[in-house]
């Protein structure tokens, strides 16, 4: 066992941990913060999707021990005040999720990608997206969603 910390969400979270753990599951069992999914556990689907110091990551490749000290925002750090992030109030605005298991990924990558890209085209979206995977949706709302609140941040 070994002991890990790091910041999540804000919050300094220590915990002993085994060395073979998942950032995911370090996430979801010991912190018990379950808005990031496993879908695949190959880092195929993008459903563990969170931010280590501000880039989007998938949880399920990263060891917990090697976000030794980092800055990690999972789904349920991004939104603020008792308000939505301007990417998940345009998910919800447009539909942008029917089952909702691959939505927290999403929307963490969507994120990373305004960050990057504040006013992306149609076609950069779906670039960027490429690493997850949605089996509802077909896509079009999601871009639809992510361009809404690229023009609703000011890109």
């Amino acid at each position: 066992m070994l002991t890990v910390s790091m910041t999540v969400n804000g919050q300094m979270v220590s915990k002993e941990t085994e060395p073979r753990t998942l950032l995911v599951q370090f996430l979801r069992e010991q912190v018990g913060l379950t808005g990031t999914h496993v879908g695949c556990d190959t880092s195929q689907c993008g459903a563990c999707v969170v931010h280590v110091d501000g880039k989007s990551v998938k949880a399920c490749s990263m060891l917990a021990a090697q976000a030794e000290g980092t800055e990690v925002t999972t789904i349920e750090g991004l939104a603020g005040d008792g308000e939505l992030h301007p990417v998940q109030a345009a998910f919800k605005e447009h539909h942008g999720l029917q089952c909702g298991f691959c939505t927290p990924g999403m929307v963490m990558s969507a994120v990373d990608l305004l960050q990057h890209n504040p006013d992306p085209t149609e076609a950069e979206v779906r670039e960027w997206l490429e690493g997850n995977i949605c089996r509802c949706t077909g896509y079009h709302n999601i871009v639809k969603a992510i361009r809404s609140a690229a023009q609703q941040m000011g890109g």
